[in-house]
């Protein structure tokens, strides 16, 4: 099943007729609408630069997904976007399925790919840049 995004979020909002903001502050679908807004500003700062967004999203058949993928010169580096301001360590799970795309030859069979597997992130509504672990970071969504 795709997923879909709005690049406005105010929009959404008003099409949902969501009349103030505390509803899409606090509502059911308020982390949906954060992740809506976390990928319109990554992809609207791609189409500023005059690049194509290397964006893509990931799920796979136990439905373990990653929000966002970004695929950039030879390195993949996953993103998780959470509306938590401390999400926890169980934001980057789902990282792990990259694993076997890391070393030659683990990817669908092709001997010759690899890829780099780069710095994750989670997006959040942390105050400070802040490390998970060695590998990734928490992100604060005023950053993007």
């Amino acid at each position: 099943m795709p997923l879909l995004h709005f690049l406005d979020t105010g929009l959404a909002a008003y099409l949902l007729k969501w009349g103030n903001p505390e509803v899409l502050e606090k509502g059911a679908m308020s982390g949906a609408i954060f992740e809506s807004y976390v990928f319109s500003e990554i992809y609207k700062s791609y189409l500023n630069a005059g690049k194509e967004p290397p964006i893509y999203y990931y799920r796979d058949k136990d439905q373990k997904e990653i929000d966002l993928l970004i695929y950039q010169n030879g390195v993949l580096s996953p993103i998780e976007i959470k509306k938590a301001a401390s999400p926890g360590n169980t934001a980057i799970k789902n990282f792990r399925v990259l694993e076997p795309i890391r070393t030659a030859g683990n990817f669908g069979g092709l001997d010759t790919l690899k890829v780099e597997i780069g710095t994750g992130s989670v997006v959040c509504m942390a105050t400070d840049l802040l490390p998970v672990n060695e590998k990734n970071w928490y992100v604060p969504v005023w950053l993007i």
